[in-house]
């Protein structure tokens, strides 16, 4: 392609296409060699999932070089050198999302080899038709590939919701915790990166792909900074944890007592993170059995810690109500254990039916 040729759309186009190459290659060296944390100061992000999310930033930035390279030298899309680079892209992407997911999940320990091993396939069709030429075998791999990403959709919907449940079983302070928005984000992206797949040269939808691909950059770079590292049992040992398997410990028979005493009394639910073993080892018993006993109750551990700060929260202010003092329920809710007010207000009106501003309205008059 001469410069003559380069009209004003494609020359904004390609300083896009080169600003995602950049700021997934600026992400994944920030990722690599900085010790401390830019975005949250005081989080601490898992190791494994900084290490998973630049190899998932190396690939896109390589991506979009060799892209651009076979366009420069190439640009035909049925030459063994298309075919090789889709392999490229195809295996890159596939083994480094789903790694980059799973290690946000801290509780599992999922296996990536076999999303490597789905892609086989594909490379197979493409293998095919460099072989024996025949576009039926490029549309054949892109379904294929289509498919394997709507299960992984289907996968990872299943996993998060299990992931949610988990952490309200064994977390009082989810801030920060939750994943499912990240991954939303993500297979939003796949998808639409699936749609860029079927396109044949239509420059929107290239505009499309990569704004959608720098906000994705920006998005999940700030949220592997502020997922913090969660120190815990994975879940595959807490369900193969059965109460035989572990050292003789028996059900107190007065735990409802117990936790009176132990958490309520001293006011242990105030604790930030304060975590189900924490609890359990304060009430001498083990997470197994307390987990037990919050189910019995139809309730989580998260929901017993919020109950408890909540009816805190409560008392603080009906005192303050009647010394006429001068009270936020910002400060309030920071003295029942919240970090997070926007954390307080939601688990307030899950608990309470009405916002807290209602709430204390009402109180007052």
């Amino acid at each position: 392609m001469s410069l003559e040729q380069i009209t004003t759309e494609l020359l904004v186009f390609i300083l896009i296409y080169g600003g995602a190459a950049m700021a997934a290659f600026i992400a994944c060296i920030y990722l690599l060699l900085r010790k401390g944390n830019a975005f949250a100061e005081g989080i601490t992000p898992p190791v494994r999932l900084r290490y998973w999310a630049a190899a998932f930033f190396a690939v896109a930035s390589l991506g979009h070089l060799w892209w651009l390279l076979f366009y420069i030298y190439s640009g035909d899309i049925n030459s063994v050198s298309c075919m090789l680079v889709s392999i490229l892209d195809c295996v890159g992407l596939i083994t480094t999302i789903p790694g980059t997911l799973f290690a946000m999940l801290q509780d599992r320990k999922r296996k990536v080899w076999p999303v490597i091993t789905a892609t086989i396939p594909y490379a197979v069709f493409l293998g095919l038709n460099i072989a024996y030429p025949d576009s039926n075998f490029v549309s054949i791999a892109i379904a294929y590939v289509l498919l394997v990403y709507l299960a992984f959709t289907v996968y990872m919907v299943f996993a998060v919701r299990q992931y949610g449940r988990w952490l309200r079983d064994n977390y009082a302070d989810l801030e920060h915790k939750e994943v499912w928005l990240s991954h939303v984000l993500v297979i939003v992206v796949l998808l639409v990166l699936v749609t860029y797949g079927f396109d044949d040269g239509n420059l929107t939808i290239s505009y499309l792909v990569q704004i959608t691909a720098l906000i994705l950059f920006s998005f999940l770079l700030w949220r592997i900074e502020t997922l913090p590292q969660l120190d815990n049992i994975p879940i595959e040992q807490q369900e193969q944890t059965e109460p035989q398997a572990q050292q003789p410990l028996a059900i107190p028979s007065n735990i409802e007592q117990l936790l009176d005493e132990q958490c309520v009394g001293t006011q242990l639910y105030l604790q930030h993170d304060l975590t189900l073993l924490q609890l359990a080892q304060a009430i001498g018993t083990n997470r197994y059995y307390l987990s037990q006993y919050f189910s019995r109750q139809g309730i989580t551990y998260n929901t017993y810690i919020n109950d408890l700060r909540i009816n805190h929260f409560m008392k603080l202010y009906r005192e303050a109500v009647a010394a006429q003092k001068s009270v936020t329920a910002q400060q309030l809710a920071s003295d029942s254990g919240y970090r997070s007010y926007s954390t307080f207000s939601l688990a307030f009106k899950q608990r309470m039916g009405q916002s807290v501003t209602v709430w204390m309205r009402d109180t007052d008059a």
